[in-house]
């Protein structure tokens, strides 16, 4: 068993999961997939089991966040020491995990590495126009709210050590996680980073959030948000985190 592991949350991802896998493989080969079928109700888990991923398989399906920390949950339990996030629809380019990896281990007092596709112009697909003034808004807050620049809170490719394994395997927000995780690691005075990615278009499935949806995602994001900081601080991060079983 690798001590690395890509955590790739699926929903009717049929059309993209067994690419994703191999190219998973092919550019992070010490990595092993895991794919949480998000109670998938096409083939996704067959295609990503016969692609040569480990596959957890959600009994229906309970949101993006829930089956993150599923993976995480099963990252602690099997004692890995680095964790990625890779969406199983085709829009991370795996290429880029070598790169997340090589920061993660530059600097010793990083824990959460994030894929931003703003940190650069150009850097592929960004989006329709609505959702990036809801991202700019959303990085604005993130940024105050954690006292450093955060250019892509709603970006889900990310890279985490062994304690922010621990942490999200125990609490991960359910509803908005990309955003609201970077507030939760915040709290729990994890250090975090971002760096340059390509983000592609996706090549399966659609999103959940549509444009009649954008204003009422936005609001709901917002409020979570700010809920989130009002949480109580922990005395540190090696308390808290030390409470959850192995």
């Amino acid at each position: 068993m690798n001590r690395h592991l890509a955590i790739v949350p699926a929903h009717n991802e049929l059309g993209a999961i067994a690419t994703t896998i191999a190219e998973i493989r092919a550019a992070a080969p010490d990595f092993d997939v895991l794919v949480i079928d998000d109670g998938s109700t096409d083939e996704t888990a067959a295609a990503a089991a016969s692609a040569g991923a480990r596959v957890v398989s959600l009994p229906f399906n309970l949101g993006v966040g829930a089956a993150v920390q599923c993976g995480y949950i099963y990252a602690r339990a099997h004692g890995y020491e680095i964790a990625v996030q890779v969406d199983g629809d085709g829009q991370h380019d795996p290429r880029d995990i070598p790169r997340l990896l090589e920061v993660m281990h530059g600097d010793p007092h990083t824990h959460l590495v994030t894929g931003s596709r703003f940190l650069e112009h150009g850097n592929g697909h960004r989006s329709t126009a609505s959702r990036r003034v809801g991202i700019a808004l959303f990085a604005r807050l993130v940024s105050a709210l954690t006292a450093q620049q955060v250019t892509d809170p709603t970006s889900g490719f990310r890279m985490t050590d062994r304690v922010g394994i621990e942490l999200f395997a125990r609490d991960y927000p359910s509803d908005y996680p990309e955003v609201e995780a970077i507030v939760l690691a915040h709290t729990y005075a994890l250090h975090t980073r971002e760096i340059a990615v390509q983000m592609r278009a996706r090549t399966s499935g659609r999103s959940k959030i549509s444009a009649s949806l954008s204003g009422y995602y936005l609001a709901k994001v917002l409020l979570a948000v700010l809920v989130s900081s009002l949480r109580s601080h922990p005395q540190g991060k090696a308390g808290p985190l030390s409470e959850a079983a192995p």
